[in-house]
């Protein structure tokens, strides 16, 4: 039935764990028959003297957004055998993810990875669980970020 599958939502950032996080999603897709999304926040440009610098700087914010998106996009097919939806927005993370979700049903889980250190687990998921989770319109799931290849199997299955 279109429209049924469900969509694991990655948050794209810098971090080592979002790797963690995508795989876990992928895992999981994999064994549901569900899909992956990815999405990666850029920064608002800065307001410039100079219309076209801030445009100049808002392309490469994109390009660089659509390189790492398509790197992922490769991995995410190898583990799923489907290639992902690629989402890019400009603006706050935590902002353009609650917008995201109220903006698309398809998406049924948010998955995020805590830091793998146990320092800080993040200001996603900080605001998340904290001043923003009744915004929320489907499940978190936060993944350890020092989950090894094996114990992720044995969550998935």
């Amino acid at each position: 039935m279109p429209g049924s599958e469900r969509v694991f939502l990655v948050i794209v950032d810098d971090s080592p764990e979002r790797l963690v996080a995508l795989r876990y999603a992928c895992l999981r897709a994999k064994k549901s028959g569900g899909r992956i999304a990815l999405l990666r926040v850029t920064e608002p440009a800065e307001l410039q003297e100079w219309a076209g610098v801030g445009e100049l700087l808002r392309e490469e914010g994109r390009q660089d957004a659509e390189q790492v998106l398509s790197q992922l996009a490769a991995e995410v097919q190898e583990i799923t055998g489907g290639l992902p939806i690629l989402l890019i927005r400009e603006g706050d993370p935590v902002e353009e993810v609650l917008l995201l979700l109220e903006e698309d049903p398809r998406i049924s889980i948010l998955v995020l990875a805590s830091a793998a250190d146990g320092s800080s687990p993040g200001p996603l998921i900080t605001a998340l669980t904290g001043r923003q989770v009744a915004r929320l319109r489907c499940p978190l799931t936060v993944v350890p970020g020092g989950l090894s290849g094996t114990e992720m199997e044995r969550v998935t299955s």
